[in-house]
Order: C-alpha cells, then sequence, then structure tokens
C-alpha cells in the first residue's frame, strides 16, 4: 500500500527564497551552540572596564570592573610572564600583594615573582585557571626572586621551582626552608585574606613542623597541583554587592582526616573522562552575570600605565575618558551559583574544572 503525499504548497521555494535573501544580506544562519565563547571576549580585552572598581559573579564563573594593574616591577617584587597581560586585579587585591612583597621583604624573604592575577576585566581565561575570574586570586611563586632585574625574556622561560616530589607527593626536604613557611604565615596573617591554596605535601609539611600558633594554618588548604606556587585569594569586598562569597574555613588547623585523604589512592586515580572540555571552553556569556556584558563593554582607561597601581591606596587612575562611564548596575549575587559553592566542592555540571585534578593513566 502506498502513502499518499500531501503536496508542498511551495513551502520548498519558499524557503530557498529566504535563504537566498540573507546570503544576498550577508547572514548567516547558525545554531546556538556557536554563540563566541566568553573566554575569547575577555581575553581579547587588553586594558580594563573604567568605572568603579566591582567584583561580579564568583572566583570562577565572573568579572570585575575598574581594575588596576601591579607594575611590571617594584622595590620587593617582579611580574612573571608578562606577555599573559594577567597582572590585573580588583585594587583591594593589588594592595594586599604589594604589602605582602614588602611585609615578606622585612621577614629575610627576597621578593615575589608574581604568577598569574587575571585579566584587565577579568571573566574565563584563554588557557589554564578556573577561578581568578573576578580580581581576588593571585598566584605568587614558591621561587625566591633573583637579587638582579630579570630581562622580559628570562620573565617568560625561566622555570618556577617544582617544591613537591610528584611520586611521593611529600615536600623536597632540600628545597623546603623555614622562609617558605614565614611566607604562608605572613600572607595569611591578612584579614582581606581567606584562603591560600598549596599542594597537598606543602600543607602537610606546614602541619608537620609549625610549633606553637597554629591558627593561621586553617587558610591553607590542600589542593591539586600547587606545588611550585601558592594561591592567594581575598574575600569579596565593599562596593560589590554581586560578589558570591565563598564558604568559610573551617575553626581547626587542618591537619586531621582532611588531609589524611590526600596521601591514600583516591585523589590520584586517573580521571575517568581525561577529554571532557573545560568550563571555560564551553562558557559563553549567557553563562556569565548579566552585568558582565556591560563589563564587556565598558570604555577603557587611556593606557595600561593609566590604571597601573602605585601603591599608596590609590591607583594613578582608573577613570573613564570623555565622556565618563556608566556605573555598572548593582544586583544580587549572580544567579545559579549556590551558597555553598567553594574552591572545594564537587564540580558542577557547567563546572571547576581542577587545577591539574588527576594524574594521567600509566
Amino acid at each position: 500500500m502506498k502513502t499518499a503525499m500531501r503536496p508542498s504548497f511551495g513551502k520548498t521555494p519558499l524557503l530557498a527564497a529566504a535563504l537566498g535573501l540573507l546570503a544576498v544580506l550577508g547572514l548567516a544562519v547558525q545554531p546556538a551552540s556557536a554563540e563566541e565563547r566568553a573566554k575569547d571576549l575577555f581575553g581579547a580585552k587588553k586594558l580594563p572596564a573604567a568605572t568603579a572598581a566591582q567584583s561580579i559573579g564568583f572566583y570562577s564563573k565572573g568579572c570585575f570592573a575598574g581594575g588596576v594593574a601591579i607594575p611590571l616591577d617594584g622595590p620587593t617584587w617582579q611580574v612573571m610572564r608578562p606577555s599573559r597581560n594577567r597582572r590585573w586585579g580588583h585594587p583591594a587585591m593589588i594592595a594586599v600583594v604589594e604589602k605582602l612583597s614588602r611585609d615578606a621583604a622585612a621577614d629575610g624573604w627576597p621578593g615575589l615573582l608574581i604568577g598569574d592575577i587575571s585579566q584587565p576585566r577579568g571573566g574565563p581565561m584563554l588557557t589554564g585557571h578556573a577561578s581568578h575570574q573576578i580580581g581576588l586570586d593571585a598566584d605568587i611563586w614558591l621561587t625566591p626572586m633573583p637579587n638582579r632585574p630579570l630581562s622580559m625574556a628570562q620573565r617568560e622561560s625561566m622555570s618556577a621551582t617544582l617544591m613537591v616530589d610528584e611520586k611521593t607527593h611529600l615536600v623536597k626536604d632540600a628545597l623546603w626552608t623555614p622562609a617558605h613557611t614565614k611566607l604562608l604565615k605572613r600572607a595569611a596573617s591578612y584579614s582581606q585574606v581567606e584562603r591560600i591554596l598549596v599542594n597537598p605535601g606543602i600543607k602537610k609539611k606546614l602541619c608537620d613542623t609549625v610549633k606553637g600558633d597554629r591558627f593561621w594554618l586553617r587558610k591553607v588548604r590542600p589542593f591539586w597541583g600547587h606545588d611550585y606556587h601558592f594561591h592567594m585569594r581575598i574575600g569579596c569586598q565593599p562596593g560589590s554587592p554581586g560578589c558570591k562569597a565563598q564558604e568559610a574555613t573551617p575553626d581547626d588547623d587542618g591537619c586531621g582526616k582532611p588531609l589524611a585523604w590526600w596521601f591514600t589512592q583516591e585523589p590520584w586515580r586517573p580521571n575517568k573522562n581525561p577529554d571532557a572540555p573545560k568550563a571555560r571552553d564551553l562558557m559563553t556569556m549567557a553563562n556569565l552575570p548579566s552585568e558582565c556584558r556591560a563589563v564587556l563593554d565598558a570604555p577603557g582607561p587611556s593606557s595600561a600605565e593609566a590604571a597601573t597601581y602605585h601603591g599608596g591606596g590609590v591607583p594613578v587612575a582608573a577613570a573613564a575618558p570623555e565622556p565618563e562611564a556608566p556605573s555598572l548596575p548593582a544586583t544580587p549575587a549572580a544567579a545559579g551559583l549556590p551558597s555553598t559553592m567553594n574552591a572545594f566542592t564537587a564540580t558542577p555540571e557547567i563546572g571547576v574544572p581542577l587545577p591539574r585534578p588527576r594524574p594521567p593513566g600509566n
């Protein structure tokens, strides 16, 4: 039995005509999945949004405005990997980094080698981190600063010192010094600093060797990677109502059962899905707080120098050129970010990918 065919009444010619018109107008028919990735949009911005300083969203899903840069060189620091253009942060973050460099130098540390802070307007990075998106994270190398200025080529190529044995997950005792412990304690002493992420081996070394006051150890949290640098994170700042806070750290020193877990086989088993895309490779603007569109569209300062922080509490100029940039709308915390989210929760669907989460299979 043959199935009767209904006439199309000219739909095919009409569709062809419509597509032809789109072609003439230079418009392409693209699926929703072709929406431009947020990391490409934010990674293309060379200067910050010249508005009042404001962090928007969560550390791993957001952006920030009013960013300032730490100078490439200071009396007690040097910026590494300058070609990445990741020396930007909320003014409070940059102030903490500069203060740490001065205080650490007074403690006997030769000076800070500063790694990634944030892109000029934050957002997902082209490569690397899941966090560092709202201007409140900074990486500090555990390699002391040399007693000479490094050339730009040296800053791009010089390797940091790997402090942990990748097989035993323990600190290399020949490399660890009391000065390393003092540097981390100094960073943890600041009220603005809420978390310091280190390799589990470094946390264990601190747990095994720190005497006397150990309360500061609660801020030092073990995490994958972080074996050649430590990650310093400050809390949401005044003037940022859309900034999503992280969970508070426990009141104990963190040297008990949670640390012991890191020295079982479980954390180091190969990733069951190593080829899964990272969150930064999936995020579009629709995944970020809506205010991040205004951050992208805001005018920037006249130059990087005009938005460079030189200490003393105020950046040189984080003001917009004429006409003055409109202020960003202040909203409650970004939608879709659970109140319990922090750097140590399970990876959600769109995810907070773990830095070097698990070793590859042998």
